[in-house]
């Protein structure tokens, strides 16, 4: 019984690991650093994305799952995808059934690409936040006020603010990146293995 969950197993087992070290960077004041550094708050923003691609990416997986189950019994459910893509495979001719094959293909795929698009934008919103940090300390810089004792300490302090702006955000991009393509990862595998069992399973039907 507890194969048939396997791909929501694995979900739950990544997202446990990476939530256990999100919990030991926070219980060791990282996340409150990371808070107190970046002004900008984008890192704040990569994090709800972050959010918004994981619950998709859980979402998506319980519907694959669904479908795999569904697709191992004897009589799918009546009201079910599978059900409607086997009775739409065995109605059409011979000849057009690689085409309905290829449609669902592009249709499950399609799905699956929009977590992998959220977790590439989580790279691209660090790479803003480099470019905002960036921006941020040299704008303190006056050229003219150098040799001005008195000026440059704040120039340092907003120098320091900027860099702290600009590898936070990109350390956050990148860690929240990776967790999310593992998930994906886990989506995408269990996308092909629907895919392939359905059209096996299609392709006996119309036999």
């Amino acid at each position: 019984m507890h194969h048939r969950y396997l791909l929501i197993y694995r979900f739950l087992l990544v997202n446990m690991v990476a939530a256990a070290g999100l919990a030991m960077a926070w219980v060791h004041g990282w996340i409150d650093r990371v808070l107190a550094s970046d002004s900008s708050r984008i890192s704040v923003l990569i994090f709800a994305v972050f959010l918004v691609g994981l619950t998709l990416c859980a979402w998506r997986i319980i519907q694959i799952s669904d479908g795999l189950n569904d697709l191992k019994r004897a009589q799918p459910a009546k009201n079910g995808r599978v059900a409607a893509y086997l009775s739409t495979l065995t109605r059409v001719p011979e000849a057009r059934r690689p085409v309905v094959a290829e449609g669902l293909k592009a249709k499950l795929y399609a799905r699956a690409s929009n977590v992998r698009y959220i977790a590439d934008s989580l790279v691209l919103l660090g790479l803003i936040g480099t470019v905002v940090g960036f921006i941020v300390a040299l704008s303190g810089v006056d050229q003219n006020r150098v040799a001005d004792v008195s000026a440059v300490g704040p120039m340092v302090a907003q120098l320091l603010d900027g860099m702290a702006i600009a590898l936070w955000t990109t350390l956050v991009g990148s860690i929240l990146h990776i967790w999310l393509r593992l998930n994906y990862q886990i989506l995408a595998g269990g996308t092909v293995t629907l895919v392939a069992d359905l059209v096996a399973r299609g392709e006996g039907d119309a036999v």
